[in-house]
């Protein structure tokens, strides 16, 4: 059995992943993303990749693009493959793909009671930017807005 991020695939969202990918949103977050959203990660103004384990969708990570800035919507690691760096190598290769896409830099909004999340970003160049209140509405939390300098 794959243990770490280093026996992962990373690879680009397919079809065949949304209904795996939704499912992960579903365990992951108080506010998913439908599968028929999800869909957006299929289009040239996206990126979506998962990371497989022995053939399961482990985690996801999305990007939206937008003339040079990416915009992370979430990464999330289903609950039985956690604490295994998948989180870091997802973020790792969106920042990549963000370099070769012309991006300048990348934001993204985490909630502020994410400590691990936050400390993931901060290890990766993120620094807060703001703060937005009430952003998250169940249960209603303030976001911090992150960003990246890419270089």
């Amino acid at each position: 059995m794959a243990e770490r991020a280093e026996d992962a695939r990373i690879l680009p969202v397919g079809r065949e992943h949304l209904c795996a990918v939704a499912e992960l949103e579903r365990l992951c977050f108080s506010e998913p993303w439908s599968e028929k959203a999800l869909e957006l990660l299929l289009t040239d103004g996206a990126v979506g990749l998962v990371c497989l384990l022995d053939g399961r969708v482990a985690a996801y990570g999305g990007m939206l693009l937008a003339p040079g800035e990416g915009q992370i919507t979430n990464i999330a690691t289903h609950p039985d493959f956690r604490r295994r760096g998948l989180g870091r190598a997802l973020l790792r290769a969106l920042l990549t793909v963000a370099k070769e896409k012309g991006c300048e830099q990348v934001a993204l909004e985490v909630r502020a009671s994410n400590e691990a999340a936050i400390r993931m970003y901060a290890e990766a160049g993120f620094s807060t930017a703001g703060r937005r209140r009430g952003f998250y509405r169940d249960p209603r939390e303030d976001a911090l807005v992150m960003l990246c300098p890419i270089s």
